[in-house]
């Protein structure tokens, strides 16, 4: 009798591991879709097999499916880049999860523009450039490099530099911002930012960064500062406490663009310096679209006329932007001169 019991108990054990070896769950979703494309995603069992219930989600949000667990979404809303999709599958009292990522691109290609110069002026040709901004007529820059790095006040038309402090030797100094009576300002490596006083230079205090690691570009649109890590990621970080609260990714119509570096907010766009490329892309903040692309290789064969530069080192980076009279400031890591320009959208 027990040896009876002990067959059937092997028996049943081994028809439920059976059954269960069966399902063969199968999610679909695209790989890459652009923006104004419907999202369609199927979930079934290749055998078709009875499933009591499955949970479908983007990004770990719940959306709504079909009896049929399919579903079709209008992504219009959604950031672009990379994009999680989950199904938690529940049958025989069991539950599993698979997942895909699918990257959401931007509806069009960037628009180009060319540029013109307006104004030239003299620039430290010792600052390694990494943060620019302009306010009340003077510009704000940080230089970068360890033992070299500082925070300046300048002069913009003469180059002049009316006010200095100079970073710790550990530090290797980032990209900057003035946000209210403070600046921040970003290390590269060291995972913190530092805070000073606007008018004094005098440092306040510190703030870490969580999630982003590196230190490359940073701007403000008001309310938030504005990040970048060296990524095609933008975190914008609460101003008050400078954690990382969300971030958006920069994506054209075909791919990301990664090494975003300098920043700066301008017209509500953000426009960012691409690392080691002589160019300025042109961002939505609210999704990471790539609105425009503007190619100032001729602003490198400029310098080299009366500058040689270091290759892959001396490098277009700082952006300045001047609300009031709309004008556009840009010069290079190591560069002696600083160009008002103008862009020009290419028909």
């Amino acid at each position: 009798m027990l040896i009876r019991k002990s067959l059937l108990f092997i028996f049943v054990s081994l028809l439920f591991i059976s059954c269960d070896d069966n399902y063969k769950f199968k999610l679909t979703t695209p790989k890459k879709l652009k923006i104004t494309q419907e999202l369609t995603i199927s979930f079934a069992d290749k055998n078709n097999n009875p499933i009591d219930s499955v949970q479908i989600s983007i990004d770990g949000k719940s959306i709504k499916s079909d009896k049929n667990f399919n579903a079709t979404i209008d992504i219009n809303s959604y950031k672009l880049g990379r994009h999680t999709i989950s199904a938690l599958v529940f049958y025989t009292k069991k539950t599993k999860k698979l997942s895909n990522t699918v990257i959401f691109l931007a509806d069009k290609e960037p628009d180009i523009y060319t540029y013109k110069i307006i104004n030239t002026y003299p620039h430290d040709k010792n600052a390694y450039t990494q943060g620019l901004e302009f306010h009340n007529g003077f510009l704000y820059e940080s230089t970068g490099k360890n033992g070299k790095s500082s925070l300046r006040k300048v002069e913009l038309k003469t180059g002049k530099v009316l006010q200095q402090i100079d970073l710790d030797n550990q530090y290797f100094g980032e990209g900057m911002t003035r946000f209210g009576n403070k600046i921040f300002i970003l290390t590269w490596q060291k995972g913190i930012g530092l805070i000073y006083n606007f008018e004094t230079f005098e440092q306040q205090g510190t703030f870490k960064y969580k999630n982003s690691i590196q230190g490359w570009g940073l701007t403000n649109d008001g309310e938030h500062l504005i990040k970048t890590d060296g990524t095609e990621r933008i975190w914008f970080l609460n101003s008050e406490t400078q954690t990382e609260e969300s971030f958006i990714e920069a994506y054209t119509n075909k791919r990301k663009v990664e090494n975003l570096n300098e920043l700066e907010y301008v017209d509500e766009k953000i426009y960012a310096n691409i690392y080691q490329q002589n160019s300025i892309i042109i961002i939505n903040p609210k999704n990471g679209k790539v609105e425009g692309v503007a190619n100032l290789n001729g602003l490198k064969e400029e310098m080299e006329k009366t500058q040689k530069l270091v290759p892959q080192e001396e490098v277009l980076n700082g952006i300045a932007y001047d609300k009031e009279n709309k004008r556009l400031y840009v010069t290079g890591k190591n560069w002696s001169k600083l160009f008002e320009i103008e862009l020009i959208k290419k028909e």
